[in-house]
C-alpha cells in the first residue's frame, strides 16, 4: 500500500493474519452487510494481500464482484461507491459492538476501495519520551539555560486573559450601540421552470434491522436516477425547504421486512398543499436474491412511474 499507519507493516507481511480476521468479521453476527456486500469486501482484501491493490477501481471491481459488463460507467452505475459505503459503516459498527479487542483493524479509506490493515500498538511511545521539565525546575538547574518560552508563560498567559476580559465587555457595547440587521437564513429554491423533488428518509418498520439498511440502500438508488431527470432539481434528505419557491414535490414511504417478504409503500406529495399525487406498494421475496439487485429494480420502476403522466411537471408552486 501506498501509505501505512503504525503497525501496518506488521500486519501486511502476515497475510494469514489478515485473512483469520477477515474469517472473524464475516462470521460475527454484528457485521450487518448482505453477501454481495461480504464478496465485496473478501474480494478487495484478497487482492490487496496478493499485491494487486493498485487494480481496485470501480470499473474491475464491478465486473468482478457486481456481474457488470464491459460497458459499466460508474459515473451512471454508482453501485461499487454505494456498496463501498455500507461497508464502510458496517465495519465502524463491528469494531465498535465486538471487535474493539481485536488484533488487526481493517478499514476502508474515503476516496479509494483499496483497505488498510493496521494493529494497535499505543503505549510504547509514552515510555520513550523524556520527561519534560517544568519551568521550575529549569531554574533550580543553574547549568541549564532559561528559555524565552520560560518567561512567555507566565507574563504572556495572564496579558491575554486581560485582553479577553476587556473584549468581552466592549462586544455587548458595540452591539448595543450598533445592532446589525438579522441577515435572511438561506433557503432552497428551484429555477423557474423546474420542479423540486424532497426525498424524505423512508420509515423502517419492525424490529429488524433489514428493513433500515433497505431504506437507506434504496434512498441512495432513488437519488442517483432522479438526478438523471432533466428540469428536476433533487433534494437531499434532510434538508429544510421551508420558504422555497418553485414546484417542490415530496417523495415518502415506508419499508417492512417480514421474515423474507419485503413491503414497500411510497406515495409523492404535493408540497404545496399536502395533496397525494401518486402512491403504490412494492411486494418482493428476498430469497436467492441479492438486496442490492432488489432496491435498483424497485427505484427504477418508481422513478418510471412517477415520470409518467407529467406527475414531476405539474405540481402547484410552493407559496
Amino acid at each position: 500500500m501506498a501509505s501505512e499507519e503504525k503497525g501496518d507493516s506488521r500486519a501486511f507481511q502476515n497475510p494469514a493474519d489478515v485473512r483469520a480476521q477477515l474469517d472473524r468479521i464475516l462470521a460475527s453476527v454484528e457485521f450487518h452487510a448482505p453477501e454481495r456486500g461480504r464478496h465485496f469486501l473478501q474480494y478487495i482484501v484478497e487482492e490487496t494481500l496478493e499485491g494487486r491493490q493498485e487494480q481496485l477501481k470501480a470499473y474491475t471491481i464491478a465486473q468482478a464482484v457486481f456481474g457488470r459488463d464491459a460497458s459499466f460507467d460508474a459515473q451512471n452505475d454508482p453501485v461499487v461507491r454505494i456498496e463501498a459505503g455500507r461497508i464502510r459503516r458496517a465495519l465502524e459498527r463491528y469494531y465498535l459492538v465486538c471487535g474493539r479487542d481485536d488484533p488487526i483493524r481493517i478499514t476502508i479509506p474515503k476516496g479509494g476501495y483499496s483497505p488498510n490493515f493496521s494493529t494497535d500498538e499505543g503505549g510504547s511511545d509514552a515510555d520513550e519520551k523524556p520527561a519534560v521539565q517544568s519551568p521550575g525546575n529549569r531554574r533550580n538547574n543553574p547549568g541549564q539555560p532559561l528559555a524565552y518560552r520560560d518567561l512567555l508563560l507566565p507574563i504572556g498567559v495572564p496579558a491575554l486573559f486581560g485582553v479577553m476580559a476587556i473584549l468581552a465587555l466592549i462586544r455587548p457595547l458595540e452591539a448595543y450601540l450598533s445592532p446589525r440587521e438579522p441577515s435572511p437564513a438561506a433557503v432552497p429554491s428551484t429555477p423557474e421552470g423546474k420542479t423540486g423533488i424532497m426525498l424524505e428518509p423512508f420509515a423502517a418498520l419492525g424490529d429488524n434491522t433489514q428493513g433500515a439498511d433497505f431504506a437507506s440502500g434504496l434512498a441512495d438508488q432513488l437519488i442517483a436516477k432522479l438526478m438523471k431527470i432533466d428540469d428536476l432539481v433533487v433534494f437531499a434528505p434532510g434538508r429544510s425547504v421551508a420558504g422555497a419557491s418553485g414546484s417542490l414535490l415530496n417523495l415518502q414511504g415506508s419499508a417492512l421486512v417480514e421474515g423474507t417478504v419485503l413491503h414497500l409503500h411510497v406515495r409523492l406529495i404535493n408540497g404545496a398543499d399536502g395533496t397525494v399525487i401518486w402512491a403504490n406498494q412494492y411486494e418482493r421475496d428476498l430469497r436467492n436474491q441479492a438486496i442490492l439487485d432488489v432496491e435498483d429494480e424497485i427505484a427504477t420502476q418508481i422513478v418510471k412511474e412517477i415520470g409518467n403522466g407529467r406527475k414531476l411537471a405539474g405540481p402547484a408552486s410552493v407559496p
